[in-house]
């Protein structure tokens, strides 16, 4: 890839709108572009962040959702909740470029770790993430309230 890459915060609804279509390739149960904004404004209102890899054109080509919390595990850490790239650029480097600029992000928040969950039967995913340096500490357990007069998402 010959582009030159730049990253920016998408913080507007426009932007969402325009991320959604990547975003939909990690979350295939996302199937609607207006409420994807409103998840969006309200994970944003939690602290989310969406971080773009943008071409010289302004076009989208990744994204890497993260939050910064604290916790008594972990302290304060940056939780990455998202990372995607579009599936014609996957293997390009653009995914572990996103995946420096929020630890960057992280390091210059003062975090003590960065953080995020993958799927046990994500074998690409884990070997990704592997390569660049981060390591499996336990595992995730969830139970889905869905159902269970909680709401669920949208």
């Amino acid at each position: 890839m010959n582009t030159s890459i730049t990253f920016r915060h998408l913080d507007d609804p426009d932007d969402w709108t325009r991320a959604f279509d990547i975003m939909k390739e990690l979350r295939p149960h996302l199937t609607d572009a207006d409420a994807f904004r409103v998840q969006m404004r309200r994970q944003r209102e939690e602290s989310y962040r969406l971080l773009a890899a943008c071409d010289d054109d302004r076009a989208i080509l990744g994204l890497a959702g993260y939050r910064t919390q604290t916790n008594t595990l972990y302290g304060r850490f940056v939780y990455l909740d998202d990372l995607v790239v579009t599936a014609r650029l996957q293997r390009s480097g653009i995914g572990a470029q996103l995946l420096d600029k929020v630890r960057e992000i992280a390091r210059h928040s003062h975090c003590a770790h960065f953080v995020l969950d993958t799927g046990l039967h994500m074998a690409l995913a884990q070997r990704f993430y592997y390569r660049n340096g981060l390591l499996a500490k336990g595992m995730h357990f969830v139970d889905a309230l869905a159902g269970k007069d909680t709401e669920a998402p949208r």
